[in-house]
């Protein structure tokens, strides 16, 4: 696990930025897109270079974390008009490349199954970008799921459910359930790149990087995994015991070792 502290959120979505591109540079990459407010300023850097620089998205393709069920892919809430209107719709990437769990499916005990068969006949994830709650929670493995979960369905916590009520018209109207991939789905992605950003995270990001692997904290997880980036800013940084190290660590990081 590489942790990297930057000075800022903007430094934080450039240097993501710059491991997506790096991806996307060459050639047809599976990209994993999170949604929620950690990655937005990374989409948003990522749609000026494509803007400015031309990155190509043409040949990318994707799978998103999560999705609410029984939300219609129309309401403007579902991850599937999000990540849409976040990021898709300002490059070029084709928007019948970009997969979601189905919230819709008829058989929603069987969606779970369906869909990590399709990242797998896709030929899996390359990158996948992930935030990370206030409980540790990332997509939406609330604290207790098991650490070798497969996508499946979901009960939200109360406190989830309250979080993302700013989303909505109030509490009661966000969904109960979700369709979420499992920890064991998200850990077989080549290159897993966490973001946090603010000191509301810095307990959480202490716990993932620093604390016992746990489903307590299912963040916790990414210490399993063979290549890990963790990108915060300086706030989120707060409670590690470590930092210091990985600010020298970054400093003397060899010239030609990439992210």
């Amino acid at each position: 696990m590489e942790i990297v502290i930057r000075a800022d959120p903007d430094e934080v979505a450039r240097t993501v930025a710059d491991i997506v591109e790096g991806y996307v540079r060459q050639g047809a990459a599976t990209l994993g897109l999170a949604t929620g407010s950690s990655p937005l300023p990374s989409y948003r850097e990522l749609a000026r270079r494509h803007r400015a620089d031309g990155l190509d998205f043409s040949r990318c393709r994707a799978f998103l974390l999560d999705e609410y069920v029984g939300l219609p892919k129309s309401h403007p809430q579902s991850y599937y008009s999000v990540i849409r209107a976040e990021f898709v719709d300002h490059v070029n990437l084709d928007p019948a490349r970009v997969l979601s769990p189905d919230g819709e499916s008829a058989d929603i005990g069987a969606e779970g199954a369906r869909y990590d068969a399709a990242i797998a006949a896709a030929g899996g994830v390359d990158v996948q970008l992930l935030g990370i709650g206030t409980d540790g929670h990332i997509g939406f493995n609330e604290p207790g799921s098991a650490l070798t979960s497969r996508t499946r369905v979901k009960t939200l916590t109360a406190q989830t459910r309250r979080d993302n009520a700013r989303f909505f018209d109030g509490p009661d109207d966000v969904p109960h359930h979700v369709l979420t991939q499992g920890l064991g789905t998200i850990c077989e992605a080549r290159h897993l790149v966490m973001i946090a950003t603010g000191a509301g995270k810095a307990e959480a990001v202490a716990a993932a990087a620093e604390g016992p692997l746990s489903a307590f904290c299912p963040a916790s997880v990414v210490q399993w995994h063979p290549h890990v980036t963790v990108v915060i800013d300086e706030a989120a940084a707060g409670a590690l015991k470590l930092a210091g190290y990985y600010r020298y660590a970054l400093a003397n990081k060899p010239a030609w070792q990439s992210f």
